[in-house]
């Protein structure tokens, strides 16, 4: 089916029993709903499942301009999606990368309709912003070390075109030589990375230069895979600040862990979501 929001037609996809919890998976950057979909059929058996393409990838349409990727707005589809799927009961939300970036900036709204999240290599970037100005230390120089793609993305013309003619249409390949894997790449791979530099020019910047007090009382699992290449275990030693109820895991894996250790974060979500589900 598909969701409108805020100029956004969003591709949205049900697994399982609808009467059962809700599970809703984000997706990051450049995937799809995809990226889960050797994690869907190991949860399907015991709740009902959601997966969506956020604005600017898959099947979702592409707004224009920088201010339709803005966080808040992200957050709204995501609400939009909860509303669609789940308008009686709050949701469990499971969300990777860029998914989860934005599924914090709505963990940390107010009275958001989320009873439990699983946050997975992906900070929210107004905690990260309050970390970049302690003291400096090595965690802090590793991390910067570590994003140094996000620069590139700040180039003018220069992401796109590398995108575009480069990256893009050999994107499967590069994953699987720079990360050992080899992710459910969707058709739409090439339009859809160039659609996902708007993610890091509008919120970056903006987020680390001021960032906002971002509090949440909801149960917080976040998944740090041990290896992964882009976000360190740095940017979320100070999560416990924001969020009142955190429990940390580490998974030996790289950073599409739901890619190449599917079951254990389908046990992971699994376990975090049963601890914290309402009466059906």
């Amino acid at each position: 089916m598909f969701v409108e929001s805020e100029g956004a037609r969003l591709a949205v996809f049900e697994h399982g029993d609808r009467s059962a919890q809700t599970v809703v998976l984000v997706h990051g950057y450049p995937d799809t709903h995809r990226v889960w979909d050797d994690v869907v059929p190991l949860l399907a058996g015991e709740f009902h499942v959601v997966t969506y393409d956020v604005r600017g990838a898959g099947e979702s349409s592409a707004p224009r301009g920088l201010a339709a990727y803005r966080l808040p707005v992200l957050a709204r589809d995501l609400f939009a999606v909860i509303a669609a799927v789940s308008p009686d009961e709050p949701v469990h939300v499971v969300a990777h990368d860029w998914g989860s970036i934005q599924a914090w900036e709505a963990v940390t709204t107010p009275d958001a309709p989320i009873a439990s999240y699983t946050s997975i290599s992906g900070p929210c970037l107004d905690h990260v912003g309050h970390w970049m100005r302690r003291k400096p230390t090595t965690r802090q120089l590793n991390q910067l070390l570590h994003s140094w793609y996000i620069a590139v993305f700040h180039l003018p013309f220069v992401a796109p075109l590398l995108w575009r003619h480069v990256v893009g249409p050999r994107w499967q390949a590069v994953a699987r030589r720079l990360e050992g894997v080899s992710p459910h790449v969707a058709p739409t791979v090439v339009q859809d990375g160039v659609n996902g530099i708007a993610l890091y020019r509008a919120n970056f910047i903006p987020r680390l230069r001021s960032p906002r007090e971002r509090r949440t009382d909801v149960p917080v699992q976040v998944v740090q895979p041990s290896r992964d290449r882009y976000v360190t275990a740095g940017v979320i030693e100070d999560v416990e600040r924001w969020a009142t109820n955190v429990r940390r895991r580490v998974v030996d894996a790289g950073h599409w862990v739901q890619i190449t250790h599917p079951r254990a974060v389908a046990l992971l979500v699994a376990d975090h979501v049963t601890a914290h589900s309402h009466p059906s």
